[in-house]
């Protein structure tokens, strides 16, 4: 998998806007919240996203992943190496991530996102 993979995958959800924070992460976004923060400049590119609750213990302890500098509280996870996940598990975790995030946005912006 590659950045533009990613970009792919996340371009194809509705609402979903790119920027760069802190200089050097591409963040994907929607409602003006991050849900998918990547690092394409490090060497391997590297990747956090958010999941359940329930799921956090466990995909934390999986080869490659650790919980979130600064975003663990809000189960937030860092994956060491983007290329470790396939299309599908991508796919899986990134919509995840959006929904988690989409939920908590405001009803009236929810709504412009047809969820």
């Amino acid at each position: 998998m590659t950045i533009e993979d990613l970009q792919t995958i996340c371009r194809q959800l509705p609402g979903v806007t790119e920027d760069v924070k802190w200089d050097v992460h591409l963040c994907f976004n929607v409602g003006g919240k991050m849900f998918l923060v990547t690092a394409p400049d490090e060497v391997p590119c590297t990747a956090s996203f958010k999941v359940p609750v329930e799921e956090f213990d466990a995909l934390s302890a999986q080869p490659g992943f650790k919980p979130a500098p600064y975003m663990a509280r809000n189960h937030w996870v860092h994956l060491d190496n983007i290329a470790r996940l396939g299309r599908a598990q991508w796919e899986q975790h990134i919509r995840e991530s959006y929904r988690l995030v989409a939920e908590k946005l405001p009803a009236k912006v929810r709504k412009t996102l047809a969820l």
